[in-house]
């Protein structure tokens, strides 16, 4: 099986040891990657801002990237949304039979980390050692859109060391919403500070979640408390092992 790391354009500019964890996991199963170096931003951000003709560009370049490859792996829940369920109504947008052809054969082959491990690689227990007290914040986009359900959370209590806490109105969102959070600055911050009273009362040391756009949010605030509970994606944890650390 031909698999390709997808790394998003934000992992790979302000979060780059996320993509670089799940290769080293991926290769820890037994998964030769594939990093495609032209690939780039999806176009998410243009379609949620109403920029759609701007976004097509991106599509064009996707499915141009990422065609050959019998699975396309990302530790973003918002960016596979994007390619799963935009792209089809963009490349009809474009009026072009062949680009939209394109995107329904590939779509349904581009996966998120949890997706994959589970439901392509079978498994849930990936050999990770992480003995810190966390709690699991699942994203919109993950939740709503992908419908990963308790994928990440099977992941997570088969780690060994680790003490897994309920997060409280988990599946409520954190505030963030890409530009919403500069548009609705006040909204944005009001939400976020429920979301954080809720981790900080599980008395976890981390938190964790499949976004890093998410975990930015709703980790700056965190850091602006002071109480020290730290951020960190899925795949950090998973690509953890005994005398290594996220």
């Amino acid at each position: 099986m031909k698999v390709a790391l997808f790394a998003t354009c934000f992992n790979d500019t302000m979060w780059p040891g996320t993509p670089k964890a799940v290769v080293r996991l991926l290769e820890r199963l037994g998964v030769d990657v594939a990093f495609p170096p032209a690939q780039t931003c999806c176009g998410q951000m243009f379609t949620n801002t109403g920029y759609a003709d701007e976004a097509i560009p991106g599509v064009r370049r996707f499915v141009e990237v990422f065609a050959e490859y019998d699975a396309v792996v990302a530790p973003s829940g918002s960016c596979v949304g994007s390619v799963r369920h935009q792209y089809p109504g963009l490349a009809d947008r474009a009026g072009d039979r062949g680009l939209r052809a394109a995107v329904d054969d590939l779509a349904p082959r581009v996966y998120e980390l949890s997706e994959f491990l589970v439901d392509v690689l079978g498994v849930t227990d990936v050999g990770a050692f992480f003995p810190h007290r966390v709690t699991y914040h699942p994203t919109c986009h993950s939740l709503r859109m992908l419908r990963v359900g308790d994928r990440p959370l099977r992941l997570l209590r088969a780690v060994r060391g680790i003490d897994l806490v309920e997060l409280p109105d988990a599946d409520q969102c954190c505030g963030f919403g890409g530009t919403f959070a500069l548009k609705n600055a006040a909204v944005s911050v009001a939400m976020g500070l429920d979301k954080t009273a809720h981790v900080r009362g599980t008395g976890a040391d981390y938190l964790v979640a499949g976004d890093n756009s998410c975990l930015a949010h709703i980790g700056g605030l965190l850091s602006r408390q002071g109480d020290g509970v730290r951020t960190v994606h899925l795949a950090e944890i998973l690509a953890s092992t005994e005398g290594g650390g996220p």
